[in-house]
């Protein structure tokens, strides 16, 4: 998946001997506010499980689902109808997530999470693993394969979608998903998995609470620009 660049498309039109002007497609709409957040919340638990599989720790997952949705909607305006409100949304939630790490040096703890499943199974491998082994055993490797491994093998996003989102070429991409496969069998097959930790389950609509925080702020908008308006009057 490739945006389009501004002159993308262009057309030349002539106007006189030794002289000619582009013709520019015009732009694509942005979407209404309302149709936007019903795809944002279209999206929401894949950016759940993204963000579950890359800090392999349950709250800060909801921390970064709920930045992300808040960092969207503020930035709606820059989003048009037809783009891939997944992959937009997982190049927030990446961006901020590195950040994070970066600011932080988090090192997310081992969370036995029940998600859907991460990664396509590898070629050959013929017997039964837990789910919570591989997420574990995920959680070892180094941060861009697994990262790709993610994209490529739960997102269902193709090569090229999931280099835009890292900002990587597409041949990194692929030779970050063979070596993450390759390690993780490796891992799998040593049986060298950190030790389950007790998880306590949360009973608190966390979607809910998300979505109720993203109402907020767009009443808080409406608001804003309602009092604007009868000022300007």
């Amino acid at each position: 998946m490739t945006r389009a660049t501004a002159n993308e498309g262009a057309v030349p039109v002539s106007e006189g001997p030794g002289h000619q002007v582009e013709h520019q497609e015009p732009p694509r709409e942005a979407l209404s506010d309302s149709d936007f957040k019903r795809e944002l919340a279209a999206v929401i638990p894949h950016l759940r499980a993204f963000g579950r599989s890359l800090s392999g720790n349950r709250d800060l997952a909801d921390d970064l689902v709920q930045e992300t949705l808040l960092k969207a909607w503020a930035a709606r305006a820059r989003f048009q109808a037809g783009t891939n409100m997944r992959a937009w949304t997982f190049i927030i939630l990446r961006n901020h997530y590195l950040s994070q790490m970066r600011r932080s040096r988090f090192r997310g703890d081992w969370d036995d999470l029940t998600a859907d499943r991460l990664l396509a199974a590898p070629a050959g491998q013929d017997k039964h693993v837990e789910l919570s082994d591989m997420q574990r055993a995920l959680l070892q490797l180094p941060q861009p394969q697994r990262e790709a491994l993610i994209l490529v093998g739960a997102g269902g996003f193709a090569y090229e979608e999931a280099a835009e989102i890292c900002g990587v070429a597409v041949g990194t991409i692929k030779s970050r998903v063979a070596r993450g496969r390759a390690a993780l069998e490796q891992i799998l097959d040593s049986g060298d998995l950190p030790s389950r930790r007790s998880q306590q389950t949360r009973d608190t609509a966390v979607l809910d609470e998300i979505m109720d925080d993203v109402d907020r702020l767009s009443r808080g908008r409406e608001t804003k620009e309602d009092e604007s308006g009868s000022s300007a009057e």
